[in-house]
């Protein structure tokens, strides 16, 4: 049963409130500023589970003065959230330790905020204020290296510069948001079925993870109660997008650490899995599965084909781990602790290699999994970690489709019109917009989405993904610090985060 409470606060109530809900063992799990007519509106979600619970703190800005205190000393992820948001918005969160910028490079004009809706056209970039204030480290043999943040593979920009003295890295600085794309204001003003696309694209290896974040988010606010059936077929597609997903990585670790045989056979695999997602749903990303009210299946796996293709990698997962250059190369590198990963808020394959159970699927269920749904867990935080997690989690997926397959799913296309099960969800014990927040556990770990709609229930006035990798880049310095400059690309992928989902 979902528990969803919404506060109304002024500025100087924030604080307090908030550090008790961290208290109680929620995490903050986004944070959005609104325009609306006559004032700024900051909202923080806070969330946890089970059961279902999620806590919505709004706090009303004076437009011409939008101050807020900082939540930093309280939460790592908020004071990233608030210098986001200062970025987007120009909101101001009082006290920061860090309010330099995060999203706006310096050749962004000062004083100009996209996320503003009088923001108008985009001036012409200024002269940076001055070079990028990166730490830097000195003393004898200390020496720097810049990566990025064009890079050699196809694969989005960042920049990362190590401070390092022979091979040992002393510290690394990531910097991103080289293309931020503005996905939040490319929402605005779109049907919710336009919505669907832009949201599949968020990160493009998460189709299902943020179209169903959306879509359930979308469903709680124009009171939709989706078919019984279109649950467990939800469920099946997202584990789908699991499998496909870290059956790559256990193949491009073995790679990482000059085993390409191991490689090839989980690209075999891997595409295998490509083509049955595009028989159960005419996509090998799997677009077009999910929607706002239903589900597509267009086929269904065949139970001893799934069977197989779990043989397959346990077979590649023995073969590497009883490798012993691939089990040595793994162990011990890039620790994570589980203080560390606690502390920073990290989420999904990271966090659960660290010892943290978090996981979505539990603690705010879309669809009631049955026992086949373990969350498995270890404590090391290295490479090796990382790599037995997603083997564990794979025979988990394995196990839950086999379990929706043994149930009787059956291929569908189920759709509930949207708003027929009832008023939609304004915030409750109040009279404003409606909004609805969907929680999912992508393949990365946990997506959350919040959206609002215009009074006519059909136009998106405001919609905020946070992907997981928001959340777990900054734990990659963290597990760095201390290892040798050949150890980044193999720990660099343990974490394999998305650029695009943080760049929105």
């Amino acid at each position: 049963m979902r528990h969803r409470t919404v506060e109304n606060l002024d500025p100087t109530q924030l604080t307090p409130r908030a550090e008790a809900l961290l208290g109680e063992g929620q995490r903050l799990a986004l944070v959005a500023a609104h325009h609306d007519q006559d004032a700024l509106r900051v909202v923080y979600l806070f969330v946890s589970g089970p059961p279902d619970t999620r806590t919505e703190l709004q706090v009303r800005l004076d437009p011409a003065r939008p101050e807020l205190p900082t939540l930093a000393h309280l939460s790592f992820p908020a004071g990233r959230f608030e210098r986001e948001m200062h970025d987007l918005h120009g909101i101001v969160p009082l006290g920061h330790p860090l309010p330099r910028r995060l999203v706006r490079h310096d050749h962004w004009p000062r004083g100009w905020y996209p996320g503003r809706p009088d923001a108008g056209t985009p001036p012409a970039f200024a002269e940076p204020e001055g070079p990028y204030p990166f730490l830097e480290v000195q003393g004898d043999g200390v020496y720097e290296i810049p990566v990025g943040p064009v890079h050699a593979g196809l694969i989005e920009p960042g920049h990362f510069r190590f401070s390092v003295v022979g091979e040992s890295i002393l510290k690394l600085k990531i910097r991103l948001w080289f293309v931020h794309k503005g996905i939040e204001r490319l929402f605005e003003g779109r049907s919710i079925d336009c919505g669907l696309p832009l949201a599949e694209r968020i990160s493009g290896d998460t189709a299902v993870g943020h179209a169903l974040a959306y879509c359930i988010a979308v469903e709680e606010a124009t009171g939709t109660t989706v078919s019984e059936t279109a649950g467990p077929a939800r469920a099946l597609l997202l584990e789908l997008e699991r499998l496909h997903n870290h059956v790559a990585d256990l193949g491009a670790l073995c790679n990482d650490v000059g085993h390409g045989i191991l490689q090839a056979h989980a690209q075999r695999v891997r595409e295998g899995l490509l083509r049955l997602n595009h028989e159960v749903t005419g996509h090998r990303l799997l677009r077009g599965g999910v929607f706002p009210g239903g589900c597509r299946l267009l086929a269904l796996p065949d139970r001893a084909r799934m069977r197989a293709i779990g043989a397959d990698i346990r077979e590649i997962v023995r073969l590497a781990l009883g490798h012993s250059t691939v089990r040595d190369r793994f162990t011990g590198t890039a620790r994570l602790s589980t203080r560390a990963a606690r502390d920073l808020g990290c989420l999904g394959y990271v966090a659960r290699a660290s010892g943290l159970p978090a996981d979505a699927r539990t603690a705010h269920p879309a669809h009631p999994y049955s026992a086949a749904l373990t969350v498995p867990t270890l404590t090391d935080g290295d490479v090796l970690a990382r790599f037995r997690i997603r083997a564990q989690e794979i025979d988990v997926s394995l196990a839950l489709i086999d379990q929706f397959l043994a149930d009787g799913l059956a291929p569908v296309e189920t759709a509930t019109p949207l708003g027929s099960s009832g008023p939609g969800s304004s915030s409750p014990g109040s009279s404003g917009p409606r909004s609805g927040v969907g929680i999912t556990e992508g393949w990365r770990g946990t997506i959350t989405t919040r959206v609002e709609l215009a009074p006519d229930g059909s136009t998106l006035t405001r919609v905020k993904p946070v992907d997981p990798s928001f959340f777990n880049w900054p734990a990659l310095p963290i597990a760095l610090a201390g290892t040798i400059v050949p150890d980044f690309p193999l720990t660099n992928k343990s974490f394999n985060l998305s650029y695009a989902g943080n760049d929105l």
